[in-house]
């Protein structure tokens, strides 16, 4: 059974907390892929990933590289598992996966703010529990840390 995590995002928009979540992912030692749900947003997260911290950076890579599978974290449009994750994360919409029971852990992030956005991350929730999959629902408290409602 996949844990499917859904991360409602209300004090920090997806460019600060993604990183976060990836290094604590690498940190575990998780291979991770990200698909998001546009060329646009899917450029954004490449050149962030680089530059997001003056510290450090985040190996990765999209799907296009000709080395994408042995990246430990790959971005992506698709479907697809190019790196042999045993995460993913899902951001601006994206679906959840066909073989959703083949990961360890997925991971929805959505903007509290965007009714839509909000619509479709409950619609994902139902979808989530109807297949079976273990669902928890986390939120930001006032100061950005994230706490598990349910």
């Amino acid at each position: 059974m996949t844990e499917i995590l859904f991360y409602h995002m209300q004090r920090q928009p997806l460019e600060s907390v993604l990183p976060s979540l990836l290094e604590k992912s690498l940190e575990r030692q998780w291979r991770v892929t990200v698909q998001a749900t546009s060329e646009e947003r899917l450029q954004a997260l490449d050149d962030h990933l680089w530059t997001f911290s003056d510290e450090s950076f985040l190996p990765h890579g999209t799907d296009r590289d000709p080395d994408a599978g042995t990246q430990p974290v790959v971005l992506t449009l698709r479907d697809a598992n190019p790196n042999a994750a045993t995460i993913r994360f899902l951001v601006d919409g994206a679906p959840l996966p066909e073989d959703a029971g083949s990961y360890a852990r997925i991971c929805v992030l959505f903007d509290g703010s965007d009714q839509d956005a909000l619509l479709f991350a409950r619609e994902q929730w139902r979808a989530a529990k109807e297949a079976g999959h273990s669902v928890a629902y986390w939120q930001q408290d006032e100061s950005g840390r994230w706490q598990k409602k349910a």
